[in-house]
């Protein structure tokens, strides 16, 4: 099975007030971003899954830069844009027709240009070609490249400009196709333990520490051999070691974690025993939940708390309750000072490994489906009942299964839980998401009634 490549990532960046959030939108194709006419005013950092001719890519939304400006908000998202940048495949350059070419202007575009990443400069506002064009000229000044016209607003020129982004998209190595070696991203909060855990899980096995595919994202990757296999471990404790203040920035962790869970198979989310589950615990969570990837929540610090008999199972029960879409986490309680249980999970892994890894033979699979749809009679509207044909598998990491029914609209998300669940209780798929995939099929259609 060949290894399915992470999304490229493509950062938005430029001075504040070029309209880059509302690029932003008009490629995620949703308001995600905050738009105002205030400069400054995107201080989070926005990620998108977004695709293009069956090119799919990570939008990044980032912060205006002021290069210049001692202002602390204003120099902490210039530091979130060189993340960005750092992190990106292709960055687009964003400038205001309507404001002409300014002196920030050149400034970011000498930043961009040391970053040594494809830049595709971007001239918004032109609401009407035939007239503005001309003023787009003024931004060759720039020594960029060939400026693309756009209007954000009203959706112009967006085709000609994505067609150019997906031309410098790496191409995918066949030494990457082939790596079967497992991925684990190591993802939490700042202060949670992150690098502990991996110098303990490493030892003295450091076998690699590189970059993938030549980018220097903000992640340490390192394969390490334990019981006779090799695994990778991506640390986001990253290269470059922050200052406290840029370290508990929020944005600044979350699209840190965007970068090293796309390249992952597998996410252990690391919680502090002693701060439980927090916001941000689940926003992390859910960037994994999203991308489809397993799940182990390892609880750190185990050993500074004051246990009875009832306390792995309240806590257990709390981060259930918190994190109630990770139902199919696998939890471990921890100490990365003392190493206790941390063996476990390298047994965990292998579990949650093979399991989103599974494949269901389509005979056993119907047989289970079939069995389900007699226990519990499926939805029913106006007198038509749903129906299901047919089941079949049709990938991994995350399994992912096909239904063939007669109506989607009588496929309620309710059913397709409970189906979920009856395929969990036979064959465990623990650790990992599963994903169902409904198609609609006529009363006559191919496959069975």
């Amino acid at each position: 099975m060949s290894k399915k490549k992470s999304r490229p990532i493509v950062a938005v960046v430029g001075r504040p007030n070029v309209g880059k959030s509302t690029l932003f939108n008009a490629l995620a194709g949703e308001n995600i971003a905050i738009v105002k006419d205030t400069p400054g005013v995107t201080r989070d950092r926005i990620y998108a899954d977004c695709a293009w001719l069956n090119h799919e890519f990570t939008l990044i939304d980032t912060g205006g830069i002021e290069p210049d400006s001692k202002d602390v908000i204003l120099s902490q998202m210039r530091e979130q844009a060189q993340l960005a940048i750092d992190m990106a495949d292709v960055i687009l350059f964003m400038t205001d027709v309507k404001t002409g070419m300014m002196d920030a202007d050149g400034k970011v575009a000498d930043m961009l240009r040391r970053a040594h990443k494809p830049v595709i400069l971007v001239v918004n506002k032109v609401d009407r070609f035939d007239v503005m064009t001309p003023d787009v000229y003024e931004f060759y000044n720039l020594g960029i490249g060939d400026p693309f016209p756009v209007s954000s607003a009203n959706r112009l020129g967006i085709g000609d400009l994505l067609d150019e982004v997906v031309k410098h998209f790496p191409e995918p190595k066949e030494t990457e196709e082939e790596d079967t070696r497992v991925r684990i991203a190591i993802v939490g909060k700042p202060n949670v333990g992150k690098s502990s855990i991996i110098n303990r899980l490493i030892g003295e096995n450091r076998v690699i520490v590189s970059d993938i595919a030549g980018t220097t994202r903000d992640a340490i990757d390192t394969a390490v051999m334990h019981g006779g296999q090799e695994y990778i471990f991506i640390d986001t404790a990253g290269l470059r070691r922050k200052n406290k203040i840029r370290e508990e920035l929020e944005r600044y962790m979350i699209v840190r974690t965007v970068g090293a869970v796309e390249r992952a198979d597998i996410t252990v989310l690391v919680i502090d025993a002693k701060e439980g589950v927090s916001e941000q615990d689940a926003k992390i969570a859910g960037i994994a939940h999203d991308r489809g990837k397993a799940v182990i929540i390892a609880v750190n610090k185990w050993d500074l708390i004051e246990k009875d008999n009832h306390t792995v199972g309240e806590f257990t029960e709390k981060i259930r309750r918190t994190l109630s879409f990770l139902s199919y986490a696998e939890i471990l309680f921890i100490s990365a000072e003392t190493g206790q249980r941390l063996g476990r999970l390298y047994d965990l892994i292998d579990t949650v490994s093979a399991n989103q890894n599974l494949r269901i033979q389509t005979g056993v699979l119907n047989e289970i489906i079939t069995e389900a749809v007699v226990m519990q009679q499926p939805p029913s509207d106006k007198g038509r009942m749903l129906k299901i044909y047919y089941a079949t598998q049709v990938g991994v990491k995350p399994p992912t299964f096909v239904m063939f029914c007669n109506d989607k609209e009588l496929f309620h998300f309710s059913y397709q839980r409970y189906l979920e669940n009856q395929l969990r209780a036979t064959f465990g798929f623990k650790g990992t998401p599963l994903k169902i995939i409904v198609r609609e099929r006529g009363e006559n259609g191919a496959g069975r009634d």
